[in-house]
């Protein structure tokens, strides 16, 4: 039975939904997919059409919005919203640490693992649409990795949907991961250049601690060891419209004076550990990579190969060249699985995953090429999580796509725009703009 509930504005209801866990066997073993529906409290009651929001990730369960926030107030002026836990996520059948040795080991782990790509969340949207609309057609609105299962949607099954809109999320038809990660860290370099241009006292924050962790050992208080190369990674928060700031406000409390010098404080450590850890969300770093693989190539842990190419991202080299450290964001490193708790027992799985050869594909080029289905995307100038080149050769790939160039956001831009970005796009589907 669904439950209804209230908050200000809007009248919610769970929905809970049994779908297979491999499309291709639907007679076999099923999983529970979640996700929670959201009208206006003065439309409860209206026949109103559907907006299915796809969150980014892969890995992150929907919003959890209180009232009608950012884009969700704009949705609700004439849409009904299902805000979808993808697979794995949220309050759907979980994928964790703990649950996934019920699976077995770590080759029985990664199998598994395997039917949680895009296509799988296309088909399991597909079951979940029939059930709710009753066979009609709804638009989606997938941010980021969700743009990404856009695409994918477009590609495997378009009658399903009456518009689609993309914010900060179409992915290369092709690209190996490879391809992905050359891109993606000369685009990190310039993040930090443009973060150290505003804020010039954190290149020697960023260097005092780097410097620290190539001299200590830090274990943070959930058990996480902060390594240099972990600390690093904090250019992630570059990627959105506030991250700068962000990151400059965790750099400048970094150290106390204490007896034996100065330390990390709590206040870093208690911060940091929040941004590092990949308990909340594990299969972000389970099937990153695994989000690009279509062919016969292992992912390999792409991300740490690619990486040695660019020796200025090497903290013991910048440091003895005195120069300022790099940052880098967007990648999953095989260490990480040393260095979380959370993702500790599930190394062994993760090198199956990046090990495996038989991807198949995510997107249908020919389908794409005869897109009939109003589509719209917000390309974000310089993202620096989804290339804006890789962008918008899909672009052209896909018929009557429609962009949205702009600079004025980062990769959040539809959390940051709001209103705005969602009714730009909207009116860019139906010719409007």
């Amino acid at each position: 039975m669904s439950l209804s509930y209230r908050q200000p504005g809007v009248v919610l209801t769970d929905r809970r939904f049994t779908v297979p866990l491999d499309h291709t066997d639907p007679a076999g073993e099923t999983i529970g997919v979640y996700a929670r529906e959201v009208v206006a409290s003065d439309k409860a009651g209206q026949d109103l059409p559907w907006l299915l929001y796809l969150q980014g990730g892969p890995g992150f369960g929907a919003n959890r919005f209180v009232g009608r926030p950012a884009w969700l107030g704009r949705a609700l002026k004439e849409y009904r919203v299902l805000l979808l836990d993808q697979r794995g996520t949220g309050h759907s059948t979980p994928a964790n640490r703990q649950t996934l040795p019920l699976r077995g080991g770590p080759a029985e782990q990664a199998d598994y693992l395997t039917h949680f790509r895009a296509d799988s969340i296309v088909r399991d949207c597909e079951l979940i649409r029939r059930e709710v609309t009753g066979g009609a057609p709804w638009t989606v609105l997938g941010q980021s990795f969700g743009g990404f299962c856009t695409v994918s949607y477009l590609s495997l099954a378009p009658e399903g949907l009456a518009a689609a809109v993309i914010t900060g999320g179409l992915p290369s038809l092709d690209a190996h991961a490879d391809d992905v990660y050359r891109a993606a860290y000369p685009r990190m370099e310039r993040k930090v250049a443009a973060h150290y241009a505003r804020y010039p006292q954190d290149v020697q924050r960023a260097r005092a601690i780097a410097d620290h962790l190539l001299q200590h050992e830090v274990t943070l208080p959930n058990g996480y060891r902060l390594t240099v190369e972990a600390f690093q990674t904090v250019g992630i928060l570059l990627g959105g419209g506030e991250g700068s700031h962000r990151l400059h406000h965790l750099l400048e409390e970094a150290f106390v004076p204490t007896p034996n010098g100065p330390e990390l404080s709590d206040a870093f450590q208690e911060e940091i550990q929040g941004l590092l850890s990949y308990a909340g969300h594990p299969l972000y770093a389970l099937v990153h990579e695994a989000i690009y693989g279509q062919d016969a190539r292992p992912t390999a842990w792409s991300a740490e190969r690619v990486r040695a190419e660019f020796p200025q991202f090497d903290a013991a080299k910048t440091l003895a060249d005195d120069g300022p450290l790099q940052l880098t964001g967007e990648t999953i490193h095989p260490w990480m699985f040393e260095t979380d708790p959370a993702l500790r027992p599930l190394r062994e799985t993760a090198e199956h995953l990046a090990a495996r050869t038989d991807w198949t594909p995510l997107y249908d080029s020919a389908r794409l090429a005869a897109n009939e289905v109003p589509v719209a995307a917000a390309v974000y100038h310089d993202d620096l999580y989804v290339d804006t080149a890789h962008s918008l050769r899909t672009a052209r790939a896909v018929r009557g796509l429609r962009t949205w160039v702009t600079d004025e956001f980062e990769h959040d831009g539809v959390r940051a725009g709001g209103p705005r970005v969602l009714d730009r796009l909207l009116a860019l589907t139906r010719d409007e703009a």
